[in-house]
């Protein structure tokens, strides 16, 4: 099982992807978490270390994690996206990382339609297929009130508002994407945990 989940800041995709992993038992990729943790934590992750000896687990121009979020963290602080280059790389290393197999939940990626196709290209590369894309549709209101609920260090006020301003004009394009390749399910996010990821397992055809 290959799914991304997709939605706005505070649409409870983080939630719903840490949900459908403990399902299926399989890994989480959460671009957000690996950001906040190479800007705002102390320690570097090692399976993102850079190797000179296999060019498949080096972060190319980025010699660390930690180096990618120095550069990285400017866009996270305002709330902007992160250029396509960094994520792109991120998770080209990240889905060749030996703790990674064949199934997984991607959270936090793609953000815009380039993205959708790197990822296309990138798991054609591997041999892969996307299996579906879920996006948790929610109002904008219940997206800042419930991000401006949490205590994450970037979720102040203006960023918040400046990544759902975002999320609309340049996420939203890639509903379209994936509803041409039919892998796109629409759920509404505006409800408990428990229903929203019922309604997940519903769609996907899970008992």
């Amino acid at each position: 099982m290959r799914l991304v989940i997709l939605g706005g800041s505070g649409s409870g995709k983080s939630t719903q992807a840490q949900r459908l992993c403990r399902y299926f038992d399989i890994p989480l990729i959460s671009t957000g978490e690996i950001l906040r943790e190479a800007i705002f934590g102390d320690k570097l992750l090692p399976d993102f270390q850079s190797s000179q000896a296999d060019p498949r687990t080096s972060l190319s121009v980025y010699t660390s994690l930690s180096e990618l979020g120095y550069h990285a963290r400017p866009y996270v602080e305002t709330g902007e996206l992160v250029p396509d280059e960094m994520i792109i790389e991120l998770i080209r290393i990240r889905l060749r990382q030996p703790d990674i197999n064949c199934n997984w939940v991607l959270e936090g990626y793609p953000r815009t339609a380039f993205q959708a196709e790197e990822l296309d290209f990138l798991l054609d590369n591997l041999a892969q297929k996307l299996d579906w894309a879920i996006y948790l549709q929610v109002p904008e209101a219940v997206m800042v009130s419930r991000s401006l609920g949490r205590s994450l260090p970037d979720d102040q006020p203006e960023i918040v508002q400046r990544r759902v301003e975002l999320f609309y004009d340049r996420t939203i394009p890639i509903l379209e994407y994936y509803d041409r390749r039919r892998c796109l399910l629409t759920i509404n996010g505006d409800q408990s945990p428990d229903m929203v990821q019922q309604n997940i397992l519903t769609l996907l055809s899970v008992p």
